[in-house]
């Protein structure tokens, strides 16, 4: 039976053209603060409510997530700095207008962005076509105005997103996706126009459902080392992509911190590592590997 075409190709890792990133390096290995904004009193437009818990406002769990840019995203970043990480924030473009000095200190250390939407309690769900257009419009300007960068990918805002994402993403000129969790390497995304491909995220090793749902710090250093060994390896046959995903309030709590250390050290103390960012990995894997992985795909299909 034949099936009709939609946004991925299935190509089987085991039989792929080799990928090598940079220096030969198994690993690209990048690190996505998620630096949010939640607001106080949000508009819930009917699809999904921002606080679930109780009637607006929740100050609890508001509050919970201020302490993220209050205080967490200053204890992370000082064991960030500890070994030099270079981000790729998932980032909510409102920080950059309600929190200057954390805008001030990701431009400093030349991190890269991808969009996380504007407030992380607006979500693209219900958008028409015009509206979502206008959404990265919103967001390329916004960035390029406090940052100088170019927006290059998002993470959805909540990891929301419509049919049409992928499509109005290429459109706008934006070349790479995080929402798709369904490889360890990049891989294309089919689009009307332009070129769109997904760059491995991670919920599994991403501090917020893991400390959530009754892990702790052991269990995530202990995690995110068994991951690190298993790509480590299999990157010796072709290259492979890591991503921690962190968030300053859960991360940053003082209890936690020192795990993130641990984690960092382990990591950065292997050869043949290729500490980057999403931005990167895009731009080396359409640079390099993008025709011949659409070309591969194509030909498994018959």
């Amino acid at each position: 039976m034949s099936l009709p075409p939609h946004r991925v190709d299935y190509s089987p890792i085991i039989d792929r053209p080799r990928l090598t990133w940079p220096n030969r390096a198994r690993v690209a290995f990048w690190v996505a603060p998620n630096v949010e904004h939640y607001e106080y009193l949000p508009e819930y437009e009917g699809h999904r409510n921002p606080w679930p818990r109780t009637t607006y406002p929740d100050a609890r769990e508001y509050s919970y997530r201020d302490y993220g840019n209050r205080v967490g995203f200053w204890r992370m970043l000082e064991v960030l700095d500890a070994y030099a990480i270079k981000c790729c924030v998932s980032l909510n473009l409102a920080v950059l207008e309600h929190y200057p000095e954390i805008a001030e200190a990701m431009v400093e250390r030349d991190w890269d962005y991808m969009s996380h939407g504007i407030y992380n309690t607006r979500y693209l769900y219900g958008y028409s076509e015009e509206r979502e257009r206008e959404f990265y419009q919103d967001n390329i300007e916004t960035l390029k105005r406090y940052t100088g960068k170019s927006l290059k990918g998002m993470l959805g805002p909540a990891i929301s997103g419509t049919a049409n994402t992928p499509d109005l993403m290429a459109e706008a000129g934006l070349i790479y996706h995080t929402d798709w969790l369904h490889d360890d390497q990049p891989v294309p995304i089919r689009v009307k126009t332009g070129r769109l491909i997904s760059v491995p995220y991670s919920i599994e090793l991403n501090d917020s459902p893991l400390f959530r749902t009754h892990f702790e710090g052991e269990d995530f250093v202990q995690i995110c080392k068994d991951q690190f060994d298993q790509l480590y390896r299999e990157g010796e046959a072709s290259g492979r992509v890591m991503c921690i995903a962190l968030h300053p309030f859960v991360i940053g709590q003082p209890h936690r911190i020192h795990y993130l250390d641990e984690i960092l050290r382990y990591i950065m103390s292997h050869e043949g590592v290729w500490q980057t960012t999403a931005d990167e990995i895009a731009e080396y894997y359409m640079a390099h590997y993008y025709d011949q992985a659409v070309a591969h795909a194509a030909a498994l299909q018959g």
